[in-house]
């Protein structure tokens, strides 16, 4: 249930700002969790935090062109008194950054946590101090470890704990989406807590840049799923991921903005010579240059002629 490799954080010192050269070539050696520091949860930094978010809301909008979040879709439960737990599917590379971004846009008074592959982890040590903790995937320990740290999240009712649920990269078709089964013992050690099904999906429209989605599905209260045996347990989470991804794909399908709200949005167009010439001809005929291949709803491009 761990996320696979992020893309790589620009090199931060100790105070939170940008490293020096040498400290940005120097690379901390992969720690493999031990049974003693299980459960150690590294502070977050709150300052790295912001930076780090304003960082990857920028680098999703310089690769991708926009993330969406499908309106019926909204997280819900804000105001839920315990911990949150998000599981989602794992369905490309992205996903890191886009759950960087909704935690910090959608979710911001709380504190997030996720787990790492441990080896992953132990390049990126900055991660740490954004709420990652490693999962030593190839330990049988492993699993023992991330219920240890999951219990230690859980027990702080302002954190949450993000999960990519399938452990592995799926694609968002495939079914049945055979969640890992420790998803399901998160209820038995934090029975105050809200779980939340999280939808994601990846696909091109008319930009150059690909299209991320985002869709959160029904909250669920852990103590309702503790009154399930543990496979049906897996099986209700299951279902309701499965639905959510469902109605995401439809609307993925259906290529209608309006149905979205989009956190982050990149550069449209394709620039150039091609993008020059278009500039050239709408300043000609008097109107504002909207570089994307088709205006969205809400942004038309207006004319600048004085009316008669």
């Amino acid at each position: 249930m761990t996320l696979s490799e992020p893309p790589a954080p620009p090199p931060i010192d100790p105070e939170g700002g940008a490293a020096a050269p040498a400290e940005a070539r120097r690379v901390a050696e992969p720690r493999r969790p031990g049974r003693r520091e299980a459960a150690d949860l590294h502070p977050v930094s709150p300052r790295l935090w912001g930076f780090m978010l304003g960082y990857f809301e920028r680098f999703v909008g310089r690769h991708l062109n926009a993330l969406r979040l499908a309106r019926w879709g909204e997280p819900r439960g804000l105001d839920h008194p315990g911990p949150i737990v998000v599981y989602c599917n794992h369905p490309a590379w992205w996903d890191a950054a886009v759950l960087i971004v909704l935690a910090g846009r959608l979710f911001p008074g709380r504190e997030g946590r996720a787990p790492f592959d441990a080896a992953v982890l132990g390049k990126y040590r900055i991660f740490e101090r954004m709420g990652a903790f490693g999962v030593d995937l190839d330990s049988p320990r492993g699993a023992a470890a991330f219920l240890a740290h999951a219990r230690a999240i859980l027990a702080a009712p302002h954190r949450m704990l993000w999960i990519t649920a399938q452990g592995r990269f799926s694609d968002v078709r495939a079914r049945p989406l055979a969640l890992r089964p420790g998803v399901a013992r998160l209820p038995e050690i934090a029975p105050d807590a809200l779980v939340l099904p999280l939808a994601v999906e990846y696909a091109f429209w008319e930009e150059r840049g690909a299209e991320a989605f985002a869709a959160f599905g029904a909250p669920i209260l852990a103590r309702d799923l503790l009154a399930l045996p543990r496979p049906e347990r897996l099986a209700r989470l299951e279902r309701e991921l499965t639905a959510t991804l469902d109605r995401l794909s439809a609307d993925v399908v259906a290529r209608e903005p309006e149905r979205f709200r989009a956190l982050v949005a990149g550069r449209k167009g394709i620039g150039g010579v091609y993008d020059l010439w278009r500039r050239l001809g709408a300043l000609v005929a008097g109107r504002r240059f909207d570089p994307a291949h088709r205006t969205e709803p809400g942004t038309e491009p207006s004319s600048r002629k004085p009316a008669p």
